[in-house]
């Protein structure tokens, strides 16, 4: 059984690992092609932060938020295979910035082919997301679970 679990988690991640090697080839000086699609999604989600929270986002340079998700993806892969839950940790943290900010179907309108196209995305990226909680459920629950287990008794003769 642990043999299947390590196999689920590398195809699992390999999700994540593919995704952040395309980016990391692509990066260049300027952040490469993630960084211009993500600036005006950013700008838009944190407009809407703005005037929903009244928190102003602070301004930076959009390259160093896609070299945070390469880090983030690759590294968070990594000890995800070997089933460490800092990899976990890190996928999901990655996954809850990046969500709403890439898959912002609430910016579209419902007829409009886009917001379905995005729509699938989101959700299948909350899967994701669902996935990485139950992993690190789990992992909380087995090491309490041990815990509990009481040593068998010695019998004397």
């Amino acid at each position: 059984m642990a043999f299947v679990s390590f196999i689920g988690r590398v195809l699992f991640a390999s999700v994540f690992v593919l995704s952040a090697w395309q980016e990391f080839n692509e990066y260049g000086m300027d952040g490469g092609p993630a960084a211009k699609a993500l600036e005006p999604k950013f700008n838009i989600f944190s407009k809407h932060v703005s005037s929903q929270t009244g928190v102003q986002v602070p301004a930076f340079e959009i390259k160093y938020l896609v070299a945070a998700a390469i880090v983030f993806k690759g590294l968070g892969s990594l000890l995800f295979v070997f089933g460490s839950s800092l990899g976990a940790y890190l996928l999901l943290l990655h996954q809850a910035i990046a969500t709403p900010i890439l898959y912002d179907f609430y910016n579209y309108d419902a007829d409009k082919k886009e917001y379905g196209q995005i729509f699938i995305k989101f959700t299948q990226s909350l899967a994701l997301l669902g996935a990485l909680l139950y992993f690190i459920g789990m992992k909380n629950s087995m090491s309490r679970r041990q815990l509990k287990k009481k040593a068998p008794k010695t019998k004397t003769v």
